[in-house]
């Protein structure tokens, strides 16, 4: 197969879909692999580091789309790659559609068949592409969320950790999943009193397994959210409904019973966020503020440790990338109905039921697709 690797282009993202040691997998099963010139360069990894594992570099971005059969990015295509995606693509990446209609409607449009790395699941029912990043994501939440603390960044000026004779911060986190369970973990590496609020007895019970008497953990209703939100120095926002937008957990009203210079870390913001007051933010221009509550609505967090994300990364999506390459994208979907949940838009038609009735739009089974 033809394998496309362009550079990624949205703001501040320095991941790249397949590094080196992971194009030397497919060059060895006798696949070609087409790189965009300094794709790698962010993490550490030249245009001769590719070629010695025989990829085919090539000028610009729109060169690879126009040679590849199969597209492997880490990011959603932006508006300009979009416009280079046709019916004969195969595109496999982070495409978080149930918040972003437009881009939806593009990829209907391109016929292409797009599979999402965050709707794959395994025989447990977890997300084994998403979960690498999520755990980036959840460390990568506490470390923003106690920058914006800093009273230079409109925060309280308060340490997370406390010091001798001082307390600690409060850090109340919403969702016990991989985002959740790994934020907890460095808050509480860091000193801070944590809560996690999860509306799931099944995962309240694991996080007792895993963290003991060290957090909080309460199940999560409205009453809860309002005590412990309206207390809290940081919230992190973590929740998770695969493939549709987030629910709005934590509402205006209960970020405006926060202190001043408290600071919430929207996590779920790719998928639309879980805070009614979040709104998308860059690494460039990370935060804002509304009520005085600092806002960390950053959607690609682990693009700012892109060389460890990217290895993460990679060690989870080569099996899956191999499988599509060997075996052309039906086979490979027929072999795995965990992959085939991947398969969010093919076609021409939307095959995610969560996208579907998140945007309106009319569902094909993706069984459908692959007969």
């Amino acid at each position: 197969m033809l394998i496309g690797i362009p550079k990624e282009i949205k703001n501040y993202e320095f991941r790249v879909g397949m590094i080196p040691a992971t194009v030397r997998e497919l060059t060895a099963h006798n696949h070609t692999v087409f790189v965009e010139t300094n794709a790698g360069t962010g993490i550490g990894f030249s245009d001769d580091d590719y070629r010695a594992v025989g990829a085919d570099i090539q000028a610009d971005g729109q060169s690879v789309y126009n040679k590849a059969e199969m597209i492997v990015k880490v990011k959603e295509p932006q508006a300009q790659e979009r416009g280079y995606l046709n019916e004969n693509h195969i595109l496999f990446t982070y495409l978080h559609l149930a918040a972003d209609k437009q881009q939806t409607a593009e990829l209907i449009s391109s016929h292409a068949v797009c599979i999402a790395y965050e709707t794959v699941t395994s025989t447990d029912g977890s997300l084994p592409l998403l979960a690498p990043m999520s755990e980036v994501a959840g460390r990568m939440s506490v470390q923003a969320g106690t920058s914006c603390l800093e009273k230079s960044k409109g925060g309280k000026g308060i340490l997370l950790g406390g010091v001798t004779g001082v307390a600690p911060a409060n850090v109340v986190i919403i969702g016990g999943g991989t985002v959740g369970s790994n934020a907890a973990q460095i808050a509480l590496g860091m000193g801070a009193k944590v809560a996690i609020l999860d509306n799931n007895i099944a995962t309240l019970r694991r996080l007792s397994t895993q963290f003991g008497f060290r957090v909080e953990l309460i199940y999560s209703n409205k009453a809860m959210l309002e005590k412990y939100v309206g207390s809290a120095d940081l919230v992190i926002g973590s929740t998770l409904i695969p493939g549709a937008a987030a629910t709005k957990l934590v509402t205006a009203e209960m970020v405006e019973t926060m202190q001043p210079g408290s600071v919430v870390v929207d996590v779920a913001i790719d998928q639309g966020g879980c805070i009614e007051t979040s709104r998308p933010t860059t690494h460039q221009d990370p935060c804002y503020t509304v009520s005085d509550v600092v806002h960390y609505c950053v959607t690609n967090i682990p693009g700012a440790v892109a060389r460890t994300a990217s290895f993460a990364l990679n060690n989870a999506t080569l099996p899956y990338i191999i499988s599509l390459a060997d075996n052309g994208w039906r086979q490979a979907l027929r072999n795995d109905p965990h992959f085939l949940n991947g398969l969010n838009v093919c076609r021409g038609q939307v095959t995610n039921q969560a996208v579907a009735e998140s945007l309106d739009y009319s569902y094909t089974h993706a069984e459908d697709m692959i007969d």
